[in-house]
């Protein structure tokens, strides 16, 4: 009977070490895919050239590949989006692991489910038609699909990640230190936040982390909402973002200019892994600390 549990467990972590050898893997592909796509590309067009140009016009007779414009807007569109929607995130998730009642906490809880499994081609159109007209009534602009409301539709996009993981790392978190800080005499809310919050801060920087992905790598919505124009940069221009350049020019692209694009696609994943790596790095020091 115990050589039968023994075979069974190695078995098991047989199975595990595969998967996990598995998604390696895959990571390892994408990225080897990407580096031999995308190298040739950025060497005849020059690092610097394609990096902090501020021209993309791959379609002219004299093409020029310069995605600092992609660059930035993905930077600040992802920044807006986290400003937004990490602290909404973050504080609904703290009422409902804390201080809801059962009965909303059900309601809310299924409203966020059902927020996170609509299609993002959905919250797109439906900020094409809703919040596109809006922005341009409110702000008297001659059209409102621009970074702003790009800004607004991925700061909701992320709030299903946040608030989950962060409602997840909230209840995980032992009964017993709130008891003792209710016992010293904190109210309720200090308890909470001086307490349970840094006692979870490992689940909600995680939280933030796949809200950040969520955010830098979408493109259907945002491609709907921000007008797709290879602008600089501004809050209340058209722009176009590291992921809907590639989305937008793949379907009909061929020679130098496809090449270009899978190097954006390259520049968009060492910009993730940088984005996750800091991240990471930040968590692990305050852990030590």
């Amino acid at each position: 009977m115990k050589k039968k549990k023994q075979l069974f467990e190695t078995i098991i972590h047989g199975v595990f070490l595969i998967l996990g050898l598995i998604t390696v893997g895959s990571v390892l592909l994408i990225t080897i895919y990407l580096i031999i796509s995308g190298i040739p590309a950025i060497r005849e067009i020059g690092i610097i050239d394609f990096l902090f140009g501020t021209q993309w016009k791959s379609t002219d007779a004299e093409p020029s590949f310069g995605i600092l414009p992609f660059i930035l807007t993905s930077v600040y569109g992802t920044a807006g989006a986290v400003v937004i929607g990490v602290p909404v995130g973050f504080l609904t998730a703290v009422y409902l692991a804390k201080i809801a009642p059962p009965k909303i906490k059900t309601l809310v809880t299924g409203a966020v489910g059902l927020l996170a499994g609509i299609p993002s081609v959905v919250y797109g159109l439906v900020g094409m038609l809703v919040l596109v007209p809006g922005v341009r009534v409110l702000f008297n602009l001659p059209d409102g699909a621009n970074l702003f409301s790009a800004i607004i539709v991925l700061a909701i996009m992320i709030l299903p990640s946040i608030i989950n993981v962060s409602v997840t790392a909230l209840e995980s978190v032992p009964k017993e230190y709130e008891d003792a800080s209710l016992a010293l005499g904190a109210t309720p809310v200090e308890t909470y936040f001086k307490v349970s919050v840094p006692a979870a801060k490992s689940g909600i920087a995680a939280a933030v982390v796949l809200g950040v992905g969520r955010a830098i790598g979408e493109a259907m919505a945002v491609i709907m909402v921000s007008g797709n124009v290879a602008n600089m940069p501004s809050l209340f221009q058209s722009v176009r973002f590291l992921t809907t350049a590639v989305a937008s020019e793949m379907s009909y692209s061929a020679g130098l200019q496809q090449q270009a694009l899978f190097s954006i696609a390259l520049v968009l994943f060492l910009f993730i892994m940088l984005i996750n790596a800091t991240l990471n790095f930040f968590l692990k020091r305050s852990k030590e600390d």
